[in-house]
């Protein structure tokens, strides 16, 4: 275990900028990774469907949910 550890360190301490930026030198990391995330959500496709596809139509059915209990809520005010 203390084989992975301290390679693991070695790695760490390498990476340049250690003085400079301290803990913040691996944010560009952090960015390139979410950048890559998010172009798969967008560029990758199963089938028919992505990402993007299935979060669209998650919120039109919820939009259209929303209205009908309004509409529902509405009728029922003016029988009462």
């Amino acid at each position: 275990m203390s084989l992975h550890s301290s390679y693991v360190r070695r790695l760490l301490d390498s990476w340049p900028g250690k003085r400079r930026f301290g803990v913040y030198r691996f944010l560009p990391i952090f960015f390139v990774l979410g950048a890559a995330l998010e172009f798969s959500m967008i560029n990758w496709t199963v089938g028919e469907t992505n990402f993007y596809r299935t979060f669209k139509r998650r919120q039109a059915k919820n939009y259209v949910e929303e209205q009908q209990y309004h509409q529902q809520h509405e009728e029922q005010q003016k029988e009462a």
